[in-house]
């Protein structure tokens, strides 16, 4: 699944002569990276990355070899568990409609959704949990809306599917040492990030700022491990990299400042302490980000020093510069290996995407195009229908491989063997399929 060379041609002019200019210079950084076997970590934000495709194809770049470590949201993790993308049937429902649960409860405008799902996934769903499955059936013969966004969430049965497995999940990584993303991994599906990470002991971590999200995924993330264990081990993650990219984030100042860095982020005294911090001084620093005011910021900063004089004098940035100032354009903008490429993460990606499997002769299976393009459309409907949800028996099964806490942190992150997975993309998904017909929830 991937675009056209023309497309990626039409992609690339499209972008101002500044932006294809920091996209050529922030490729050819992750290119020199890989070239000498440097680490590259990916810090994604939520809705866009998942619907822009950006999640299915940074697992691809994982299984390739590129991307060494994701920092990420609980939102997402939620997502990639109930398999990235759902085809979900959304019905009015009447003010006076018996439910089973009261209907004061359903989001605004009283839409309740439900997942279109194959007979063969409610079949197998239907063994976890038997509540609820007289409601889907009722569902299934109303009029309502059907159409693709990020799985689980507020549609049953995979948003209440999800949420449960969370809290499995937070007990099987509390039992074993590790985080709720790497034991939900276990049983993820190889084309989400969680997937390929467990498979190949590739870290995927959701950052502090992120933890808020996906209902109970977030809490049993949160839950699992301490805040200054997290922290550690995206220090450590963060410490290793040479290249971070950052996509369409908001708060990423915390993330990659941290309380464990001493360049631009608050690391004196932890330093001062004994503790291990780390720096990041040479490091490049890529964002991929709509809000002009970012590059306005990096500008001014090379023009003038406007925002180091700003801390320097400590000053309202904002005064001092005269822009809209959020708190994550300080210390991308001090950096002096930060790359602003201010355009659509649905854009950039797959130009990016093509350009490294150029130059480091690499084949990708999975590129993305943006999704209001003809080849985004198809490539939303080819997420639904080949990336499937969380396999809880697969998980359960490798879960009992681990025969010793994990370890976490550095280079043990992940490392157990996990012989029950076929590591090859695409192959052996076990039974979940998600094939459906848009009209009834059933194939």
């Amino acid at each position: 699944m991937r675009p056209n060379r023309q497309l990626i041609g039409h992609l690339r002019d499209s972008l101002s002569e500044a932006t294809r200019a920091h996209l050529d210079l922030a490729i050819g950084k992750i290119v020199e990276a890989k070239s000498k076997n440097a680490s590259v970590v990916v810090v994604t934000g939520s809705g866009p990355n998942i619907h822009e495709g950006v999640t299915t194809l940074l697992a691809e770049l994982m299984h390739k070899g590129i991307v060494d470590g994701v920092i990420t949201s609980s939102a997402v993790v939620a997502h990639e568990m109930a398999g990235t993308l759902d085809r979900v049937k959304r019905i009015r429902i009447a003010a006076d409609e018996d439910l089973s649960f009261p209907v004061n409860l359903l989001p605004r405008g009283r839409i309740f959704e439900v997942t279109v799902l194959a007979a063969e996934a409610c079949a197998e769903l239907r063994e976890e949990f038997s509540t609820g499955w007289d409601l889907y059936a009722r569902m299934q013969h109303r009029a309502g809306d059907v159409i693709i966004k990020a799985a689980g969430n507020m549609a049953w049965p995979m948003g209440f599917r999800t949420e449960r497995l969370a809290r499995e999940a937070q007990q099987i990584a509390k039992q074993h040492g590790t985080t709720v993303e790497h034991a939900a991994g276990l049983g993820a599906d190889p084309m989400t990030m969680i997937g390929i990470g467990a498979r190949r002991g590739i870290p995927v971590l959701v950052s502090i700022p992120q933890l808020v999200g996906g209902g109970a995924v977030g809490l049993a993330i949160g839950d699992a491990i301490s805040l200054s264990r997290r922290a550690r081990l995206i220090a450590d993650l963060l410490q290793r990299a040479e290249v971070i990219v950052e996509s369409a984030i908001a708060l990423s100042q915390e993330i990659h400042d941290g309380p464990f860095e001493t360049y631009t982020g608050h690391g004196i005294w932890a330093a001062w302490e004994r503790v291990p911090t780390y720096s990041l001084e040479g490091k490049t620093l890529v964002r991929i980000d709509l809000d002009p005011n970012l590059e306005t910021a990096w500008k001014r900063e090379r023009q003038s020093a406007d925002v180091q004089k700003a801390v320097d004098l400590g000053l309202p940035k904002t005064k001092q510069t005269g822009i809209p100032f959020r708190m994550e354009m300080s210390g991308f903008a001090r950096l002096e290996g930060s790359i602003p490429i201010t355009a659509d993460i649905g854009v950039v990606w797959p130009i990016l995407a093509c350009a490294l499997e150029e130059k480091l002769g690499i084949n990708l299976d999975f590129i993305p195009a943006p999704q209001e393009t003809a080849h985004g459309k198809r490539m939303r409907e080819w997420i639904v229908e080949n990336v499937t949800y969380v396999n809880r028996r697969r998980g359960a099964a490798t879960t009992h491989e681990l025969k010793l806490p994990m370890v976490l942190g550095g280079e043990c992150l992940g490392k157990t063997a996990i012989k029950s997975f076929n590591p090859i993309i695409r192959k052996n998904r076990g039974s979940s399929i998600k094939k459906c017909s848009i009209n009834g929830l059933h194939a």
